[in-house]
């Protein structure tokens, strides 16, 4: 069987990286893997030497066209892709590929997944957006989804068999030893960027040290430009939390950082599946999240069981959270542990399972080339 994945690029990013993982475990299994993009990024994740890695976008020709001929000709090549390669289906990811791709089904005669990676709401709710998707997601033969808001979002429009499948976390997150003690810190992993918030943290860290002046909060993340870290460094200047609020910068080896801390705390305003929280629930963190739409902490945690939920933009809630794990260590330890059975549901085999019986099912219900 022939699986081809399509999406933009595969500069780093959270879709882009399940696209890469998963193209490698069916490579390995013994699959034929395409993975086919609009172009080629700065900083791309690297791929499977036997995944075979195509360019379907714009020719230098088609740049020079109006918008409008660019428009079309991206759905030409790709439709050019899959009568010419025939693969037994196509998986897109997110918003610009799953159009491209249920446009380009019609002639090129693949059968399409299409994968929702964002919270749908201020993404999928425009004008233009409620043209193409009523006309265009009844065309797919699967879609699959990382929350169930993701999927209802989109119902009666989905097909029949759409279906949630979370993503895998990177086996280093998994089976990583509890330290002996935990130092006096909150740290939270996730890019500067605005709609993780941060600066809610900062301020809500702020009220926490007033109470607990022995604790320092730690930001792993590199930057995205968008002028999240310079907010960031403004707020930290202006109250006077040079000594205890640090933006750590990027991080290879956040497996052995993040254990040591005593609180993951978690601050975005919506996200898809955020694989920062899946990582460090597998790490055995305690942990205090925002709730935020479109499902990604609820579908992960269990409110006290292993771990807190709070409501977002809130910062009482988050302070309020970030107190209970450091004040009552009994409690935050068992939510951490607890966490870690996330493994159960996100463990690299338990999602590669669902994807392939997912994409077979599809395969043998008539639309794939070969057996």
């Amino acid at each position: 069987m022939k699986i081809a994945f399509h999406l933009n690029c595969l500069e780093q990013g959270g879709a882009e990286r399940v696209v890469t993982n998963l193209a490698d475990r069916f490579v390995r299994a013994g699959y034929e893997v395409d993975i086919a993009t609009e172009w080629i990024g700065e900083d791309e994740f690297a791929v499977n030497e036997k995944v075979r890695r195509l360019v379907v976008g714009l020719t230098p020709e088609d740049e020079k066209r109006s918008r409008a001929a660019k428009f079309f000709a991206r759905i030409r090549h790709l439709e050019e892709y899959m009568r010419t390669e025939r693969p037994d289906v196509l998986i897109a990811f997110g918003q610009r590929a799953n159009y491209r791709a249920l446009m380009a089904t019609k002639r090129g005669g693949v059968p399409v997944v299409y994968c929702v990676r964002t919270n749908p709401e201020g993404h999928y709710d425009r004008f233009s957006d409620k043209v193409q998707i009523p006309l265009l997601f009844p065309r797919a033969a699967g879609a699959v989804f990382q929350t169930a808001q993701q999927r209802d979002f989109f119902a009666p429009h989905n097909p029949a068999n759409a279906t949630v499948i979370l993503n895998p976390v990177n086996p280093k997150y998994v089976g990583v030893p509890a330290p002996q003690s935990r130092e006096k810190s909150v740290v939270q992993s996730a890019r500067l960027v605005d709609f993780k918030n941060q600066p809610l943290l900062v301020r809500a860290f702020c009220r926490v040290h007033e109470k607990h002046p022995d604790y320092v909060l730690k930001i792993y993340g590199g930057d995205s430009h968008d002028g999240t870290r310079q907010i960031l460094e403004a707020l930290i200047k202006e109250r006077g939390a040079e000594d205890f609020v640090f933006l750590m910068g990027g991080c290879d080896n956040l497996e052995e950082v993040l254990p040591k801390g005593s609180v993951f705390a978690f601050s975005s305003d919506w996200e898809g599946l955020p694989n920062a929280l899946i990582e460090a629930m597998a790490l055995g963190m305690p942990i205090v999240a925002t709730d935020c739409p479109c499902g990604g902490p609820a579908e992960l945690i269990r409110h006290e069981e292993n771990g807190l939920l709070v409501p977002i933009m809130n910062e009482d809630a988050l302070a309020e959270g970030m107190c209970r794990l450091i004040e009552d260590r009994e409690f935050a330890e068992r939510l951490g542990e607890n966490a870690r059975r996330i493994i159960e549901r996100v463990g690299e085999d338990v999602v590669f399972a669902q994807w392939e019986a997912y994409l077979r099912s599809i395969v043998a219900a008539g639309g794939g080339h070969r057996k």
